[in-house]
């Protein structure tokens, strides 16, 4: 057992790096006016998990659903893991300042309405269990180069993203470890959505592809 945590625990550091790559080019063109290709690049950090079979919490959590109560333990190992490797990579490459009045600046300036920073957590959420399950089930990237840059034009809050950005520009506030959390059960309740409404919402079990 302590084999298999060890193992998630450098799956997920391996996967908080990736994401910390993508918020690198991301963070490096929000102030281009392409901030869009930012956002398609930015993929590049879920084609790794991907393609690694790392452990990223948001593409993890919503598979909670289907385990055993123990799977709990490895979210919050995967979790640790996520932002060890956030944080390696968020001191080695630190956030311009220009890049920081737009992103951190503007998540924990003034007053944060909290009610929205857990919605927009949970709509990442669900786009990452999307992108997660499609992968999975077909073996195929196209979700993932779809609702990566979806979630960061849309504006909506990536736990791991977040933990990234705060790291990279030395905010270890307790605003921004309060940030972190609401996003984190935002991420879970989004990411289950799907998935727990997938045991209730088929008259028959489906098969095969949606008609």
């Amino acid at each position: 057992m302590i084999q298999h945590y060890m193992k998630c625990f450098l799956r997920a550091i391996l996967a908080g790096i990736a994401i910390g790559l993508g918020g690198c080019i991301f963070m490096g063109m929000v102030t281009s006016e392409y901030k869009w290709v930012g956002a398609i690049l930015f993929s590049i950090g879920l084609f790794t998990v991907f393609t690694f079979r790392l452990d990223l919490y948001t593409g993890k959590v919503g598979y909670a659903v289907e385990n055993k109560p123990s799977y709990l333990v490895d979210l919050v190992v995967i979790i640790l893991g996520n932002f060890v490797g956030a944080l390696i990579i968020g001191q080695m490459i630190p956030m311009p300042e220009a890049a920081e009045v737009l992103i951190v600046d503007a998540k924990l300036g003034g007053d944060i309405d909290w009610w929205r920073v857990f919605c927009k957590g949970v709509f990442c959420g669900m786009l990452m269990f999307i992108a997660a399950d499609y992968y999975k089930t077909q073996k195929k990237y196209l979700a993932t180069f779809v609702c990566v840059p979806v979630f960061i034009l849309a504006g909506f809050e990536h736990s791991i993203a977040d933990m990234f950005y705060f790291c990279a520009s030395g905010t270890f506030t307790l605003d921004a470890f309060l940030f972190i959390l609401v996003v984190i059960v935002g991420n879970a309740v989004g990411g289950i959505l799907i998935p727990l409404c997938k045991k209730y919402m088929y008259e028959d079990p489906p098969t095969g592809n949606p008609q």
